[in-house]
């Protein structure tokens, strides 16, 4: 342990009035309060999938409401991670975290009780903030808490706090909507919060920049209105389409309002974003190696989903264990990924992460529509263990990189590259997997023997096929049914092919990309030294 770190830390409490307990500031108990915020937040990740058929036929949800359901929180969890980032380095981290806990865990109760699909909707976003407000601050305690030679292992298990709960998600939320309420799956926030408040406000020193910078109004609004609409326009893409001129105006646009905020970043004299820290290399090139990791996986993960699902007739928890493999091998990739980077350091252990991530891409595409689950289990652990070494790799280079007053803006990047990440792989990966089904499904019918004029007919249910469904009503006769399954089976795989085969190239460009990442060598890692 780090006494001169912790002891200062004690003075700085004592100066400020509080009470600092025997167990105030402890590594290991600070991790634990860490933990159970990152499990709520990862839990709300995934659980709502499984949970929104069940909010529509409960709520009389249309198609529309449920995508708004998952995309209220993506949104403003997104447009609001940077700036919650740079509030807690302002007001203090400590306590940011803990009124995220306990505003998300009131937010999920809300969700529960509301009775109305408005105000669902309404309150996810309202968990989207306070989720916002937890995730940057968690990375800026650890990187306050825990000396430069030990903050690698402390990300080690911060990355497999998160991966338990992505793993967990989907079959808890089996479980609770089948033997309980769809409501309880928002519920279970509240006992998790309770425990995070409560170990929080025990063992948490609290950390703030001594010197806080003026907010930077113009730039804030120019952040956060570019980001919002960069983000809104990824995920209405698959809807609106790529070329729809909505979506273009809406990526220029927010692009432009990007561009506009690092004009006025370099001109005022206390920028939200400090010039100084994309400088170092590791930061921007770390943001990018997250981000892109996260795209390959997310993207595929959604649709390997859809393949358990809807080709081989899974349920959700059925096809939740069988993802094991994948969720389960992160919890453990992400402690190896910190031994890796402390060893070799992230310039080996990125690209490790991603070569072992194309490899899994290139056996996936050898997928076929009737491959048994031996083809899938050894590429979700390659898939898991890649993704786990990247993202501890890279958040510590990320967090690293910037100094312990600013490493809230640092969180608040490694999280919004993340979320990005995941939005962009659903989406453009998602389009990919479409647009190559509305090409290859007629001619797969017609080669299953189905006559021209029922074809084209069938082509407009292109939608289903994209989602690996057969569109049939059930009354066809045995043997056009047969094709008409074979075909839709057959243009699916060819869109999943598609979008795997770039997925394996954006993971082979992100491992060169990692090879560039350092974990710099900062002032305070010399005094340590010393």
């Amino acid at each position: 342990m780090d006494h001169t770190r912790l002891s200062d830390g004690r003075r700085g409490a004592s100066r400020r009035g509080g009470t600092v307990g025997p167990r105030r500031g402890r590594p290991a108990l600070v991790l634990v309060a860490i933990a159970f915020g990152v499990i709520m937040v990862g839990l709300d990740a995934t659980v709502v999938a499984v949970a929104n058929p069940y909010i529509a036929r409960s709520l009389h949800g249309s198609l529309a409401d449920l995508q708004w359901v998952t995309n209220a929180y993506l949104l403003v969890l997104a447009v609001a991670l940077i700036p919650m980032g740079m509030v807690g380095d302002r007001l203090g981290r400590r306590r940011l975290f803990l009124v995220g806990v306990v505003g998300f865990a009131l937010s999920s109760l809300a969700v529960g009780e509301i009775g109305s699909i408005g105000g669902v909707i309404a309150f996810r976003a309202v968990q989207g903030l306070f989720g916002a407000i937890i995730l940057p601050n968690t990375l800026a305690i650890l990187r306050n808490t825990f000396p430069p030679e030990r903050l690698n292992q402390a990300i080690g298990i911060w990355g497999s706090a998160s991966a338990v709960s992505i793993a967990a998600g989907p079959i808890v939320a089996g479980a609770l909507v089948e033997h309980v309420s769809w409501e309880s799956v928002f519920y279970i926030n509240v006992p998790i919060g309770a425990l995070a408040l409560v170990v929080g406000a025990l063992v948490l020193l609290e950390s703030r920049d001594p010197h806080p910078r003026p907010i930077d109004g113009p730039g804030l609004l120019a952040l956060g209105a570019g980001l919002f609409c960069v983000v809104f326009a990824i995920v209405k893409a698959e809807s609106w389409g790529w070329g729809a001129a909505s979506t273009l105006l809406l990526l220029l646009g927010g692009l432009a309002l990007l561009v506009v905020c690092a004009i006025v970043e370099r001109r005022v004299r206390a920028p939200l974003l400090p010039p100084a820290l994309f400088r170092r290399r590791s930061l921007p090139l770390g943001t990018a190696a997250v981000t892109l990791a996260f795209f390959a996986m997310f993207g595929v993960l959604f649709f390997v989903t859809l393949y358990l699902e809807n080709v081989h007739g899974y349920d959700p928890v059925a096809a939740g264990l069988r993802l094991l493999p994948l969720t389960a091998i992160f919890a453990v990739a992400a402690p190896l990924g910190a031994l890796l980077n402390e060893r070799l350091g992230p310039h080996v252990a990125i690209p490790i992460g991603m070569i072992a991530m194309s490899v899994a891409f290139g056996l996936l595409l050898t997928l076929r529509a009737e491959s048994s689950y031996v083809h899938l289990w050894p590429a979700f652990v390659l898939v898991g263990l890649g993704v786990g070494i990247v993202i501890v790799a890279a958040s510590d280079a990320i967090v690293a990189s910037a100094p312990p007053t600013e490493a809230g803006i640092a969180g608040g990047l490694q999280a919004t590259g993340l979320q990005v990440g995941g939005a962009l792989g659903a989406s453009v990966l998602g389009s990919i997997l479409t647009t190559r089904v509305g090409a290859t499904f007629v001619p797969a019918l017609r080669s299953a023997g189905v006559p021209f004029p029922t074809a084209r007919q069938l082509g407009a249910a292109k939608q289903l096929v994209a989602q690996g469904l057969a569109p049939i009503g059930g009354g066809e006769p045995a043997p056009l049914r047969v094709a008409i399954t074979s075909a839709s089976h057959a243009a699916f795989m060819s869109g999943l092919h598609l979008a795997l085969l770039v997925a394996l190239i954006v993971c082979v460009a992100t491992a060169v990309v990692g090879a560039f990442v350092t974990r710099p060598v900062t002032e305070e890692d010399l005094a340590h030294a010393r």
